[in-house]
């Protein structure tokens, strides 16, 4: 596997804090333009420009295009954001709670990513990848990080906690409680920096655990540009597997698909043991009460038809509920597992959903096993918490 360190555009220590954002895809407008009023440096201005623009513009615009570029371009000539004078590697740990990990910020190779060297388990769409294929046009930059996983490696491990031993660069605690610490690993002409790419190349695959678009919008962008220059690379941060931690991925639905209360509780009972736990289950919120929903693993199933979501899917989702397919039909929306099941007995309480599904998580090993076998996961299994901050590193190309 193929890195390399870069040199970065990213905030001065001062206002690290400030610019540092929630990704662009785990928030709406509505949502982002409440995180970054009054705060004019927030990188929401870059990742969801459309909260500048007037109501109702539709993000994926060439407004909103613009507009992104105006905000980036506006960060650089303000001082805000500085671009480092030599190529170099980054350690970024997250703390969330008890809870730390720790990864190395670099720019991957986009034709690892097209051999399958970075393996994926999920599926992309075309409107998401031309979304951020077009930003990337816009901007010439990625604006924000993949977030990979590899098997650890006790050679990096080392080098990492050696850069952990400085002092970092920035340190701060976000309005959520995350901490967020940066390290300078090494400048790309020292031999620790020579070291840790010798250190990646012996690692044969690397996984994507969160930013599929992004990954793929990068190596479009590379083969429209011949892979000449930066365009070949892309920005991520890797982290080792064992500290990694995924929560649940929720489901809600809109409404029975016509069934009376009755009728859908007895279609339950079909495929699932309803108020008791067993081999593999999960929780069930249904007119003001959870329930629990067991059943034995299918077996002789593959590694992604065993998962809990897929066994939801096919055998009440689907022909119970009628989501054929949950990419794109609207009447299924998610909710990642860091919100808790008030918030999703809320939505169903509220009237806005009928029903609710709080899953149990998938585990990195599953997800690395799934991507191993070339198997594609059912769209929103994993949530992966903490989220990396967009505007701590910007790559430009």
């Amino acid at each position: 596997m193929n890195i390399r360190a870069f040199a970065a555009v990213r905030p001065n220590k001062e206002d690290a804090a400030l610019v540092a954002s929630v990704p662009y895809d785990v928030v709406d407008t509505a949502e982002a333009k409440a995180l970054a009023e009054g705060n004019p440096k927030s990188f929401l201005h870059v990742s969801r420009p459309e909260i500048d623009l007037a109501p109702g513009t539709d993000p994926s615009s060439p407004e909103a295009y613009a507009q992104a570029r105006r905000a980036l371009d506006a960060l650089i000539a303000g001082g805000t954001l500085v671009r480092d004078p030599e190529p170099k590697f980054y350690a970024y740990r997250q703390t969330m709670g008890s809870h730390s990990q720790t990864g190395i910020v670099a720019t991957f190779d986009t034709q690892d990513y097209l051999a399958g060297v970075l393996k994926q388990h999920e599926k992309t769409r075309k409107d998401k990848e031309d979304d951020r294929t077009r930003h990337i046009e816009t901007l010439s930059a990625h604006t924000g990080p993949a977030f990979l996983t590899y098997r650890d490696d006790k050679a990096i491990d080392l080098i990492v906690k050696e850069a952990c031993r400085r002092e970092p660069i920035y340190d701060f605690t976000a309005p959520d409680g995350i901490g967020h610490t940066v390290w300078e690993i090494a400048a790309a002409s020292s031999c620790a920096a020579d070291e840790l790419v010798e250190r990646f190349a012996q690692i044969p695959v690397a996984y994507i655990a969160d930013g599929h678009h992004r990954s793929a919008a990068a190596s479009r962008y590379a083969k429209e540009h011949n892979f000449e220059g930066e365009s070949r690379w892309f920005l991520a941060v890797a982290f080792p597997a064992s500290q990694l931690k995924i929560l649940a991925y929720n489901r809600l639905v809109a409404d029975l698909n016509g069934l009376s209360d009755y009728e859908f509780l007895s279609r339950v009972s079909e495929s699932f043991t309803i108020q008791s736990r067993g081999e593999r289950n999960c929780r069930m919120y249904f007119r003001g009460k959870w329930m629990d929903l067991s059943w034995d693993a299918p077996r002789g199933a593959g590694a992604a038809e065993a998962l809990d979501v897929s066994y939801l899917q096919s055998k009440l989702l689907a022909p119970v509920l009628g989501i054929g397919d949950p990419r794109t039909d609207k009447r299924i929306s998610f909710m990642g597992g860091i919100r808790g099941d008030a918030e999703l007995a809320a939505k169903v309480d509220s009237g806005e959903n009928a029903v609710a599904f709080a899953m149990e998580p998938v585990t990195v090993e599953e997800m690395m096993a799934i991507a191993d076998a070339g198997a594609i996961m059912p769209p929103k299994s994993t949530w992966f918490e903490p989220k990396l901050r967009s505007g701590l590193f910007v790559h430009t190309v």
